[in-house]
């Protein structure tokens, strides 16, 4: 063989190596990161968001709602030992983003737990009781009806303390520069389907690239938005409270994009809020109460490096699931179509 071509082989072959090496460094997770207890067993596309459902049976059975985000998509269900439940995944959905869970929606009479989850491309949100996963919304319901651009994205469940009322706060990814995220009352439409009013659109955005992770913390009456690349916007849930925004926090020291949002509580208004920082494989962590002075001076209280990847959707838990979760679970999307669980011990020391 000419040994022009042998080099250029080679040349090929060490480039080719090369690149693959570099791309695997890439989505190596950091050696000192902490580690998961389980890593769920993969789902067919892609990982996005997940949801936990305690069962108030028995906490050792609560499960664990996650969206595989593909035009062929689904929303898996997980037990805690990170297994598939076959007969509850739901399948067929367009390009499921993310998903959040609310307890005690009255339907034909009868307080019923929901998983909702965004349909980007059917323009939809889907509703489904727990724990069988049944559809219960009548083929979905239309978000952002009459936009121009609808792709619902971002989804969280408000369910308002003084009577059980319970609203999605959906956001999508693109919109105006002021009530960008629109807030809808599910109800029974009498024959035991869900139904959702809109009653507020609310919030402000930069413009700068989309808003998809939202949570609601329902004994402080807040919703928590990031606003990707400028960091997460705070206004009064109740659709009846002002629509000025009360602050902006994690809008420093995040590598890549603020993104997934959880609240860990340690008492009814206390605990922390746990917010993505999604280039570098870490959570940002601070404190729920705000300061005396202040309750929406949400400090920082530390960071932490996990072991999953590019992880833009998380939830997490305090209650006590079984012998491996004492002290709560925290569940994060990571590349490699999985989810991480964490022990809250692992995540921020034995103490709460």
């Amino acid at each position: 063989m000419n040994k022009n071509i042998v080099s250029c082989l080679f040349l090929a072959i060490v480039f080719s190596f090369s690149s693959c090496t570099k791309k695997a460094l890439k989505t190596t997770p950091d050696p000192s990161a902490i580690k998961p207890v389980v890593i769920t067993e993969p789902v067919k596309h892609d990982t996005d968001d997940p949801a936990i459902w305690i069962n108030p049976a028995d906490a050792s059975k609560s499960l664990i709602i996650g969206t595989d985000k593909d035009q062929d998509g689904a929303l898996y269900v997980f037990d805690l030992q990170g297994k598939i439940i076959q007969d509850k995944v739901v399948r067929n959905l367009k390009r499921p983003n993310n998903v959040d869970i609310a307890y005690g929606l009255v339907l034909n009479g009868k307080p019923t737990d929901i998983a909702v989850v965004t349909e980007r491309e059917a323009n939809k949100i889907r509703i489904y009781s727990l724990p069988d996963m049944k559809a219960i919304d009548n083929g979905g319901i239309e978000v952002f009806k009459g936009e121009t651009t609808q792709d619902p994205m971002g989804i969280s469940l408000y369910t308002r303390p003084s009577d059980k009322a319970i609203f999605a706060i959906v956001g999508r990814k693109t919109g105006p520069a002021d009530g960008y995220l629109w807030q809808y009352k599910l109800a029974d439409d009498g024959k035991g389907n869900v139904t959702g009013e809109v009653v507020r659109k609310f919030g402000k955005y930069s413009g700068k690239k989309e808003i998809e992770s939202i949570a609601a913390d329902n004994e402080n009456g807040y919703i928590f938005y990031s606003d990707e690349q400028v960091g997460v916007r705070k206004y009064f849930a109740d659709p009846d409270s002002s629509g000025s925004e009360l602050a902006l926090i994690a809008n420093k020291g995040f590598t890549e994009d603020n993104e997934g949002i959880s609240i860990y509580k340690t008492g009814e208004k206390s605990g922390y809020i746990l917010v993505s920082d999604q280039g570098a494989g870490k959570f940002h962590i601070f404190n729920r109460e705000g300061t005396a002075d202040n309750l929406h001076d949400h400090q920082l209280i530390k960071i932490v490096k996990v072991s999953a990847l590019k992880s833009d959707g998380s939830d997490v838990t305090s209650l006590p699931l079984n012998a491996q979760f004492q002290k709560g679970l925290f569940v994060v999307m990571s590349e490699g179509k999985v989810f991480h669980y964490y022990r809250w011990e692992d995540i921020f020391g034995e103490g709460k």
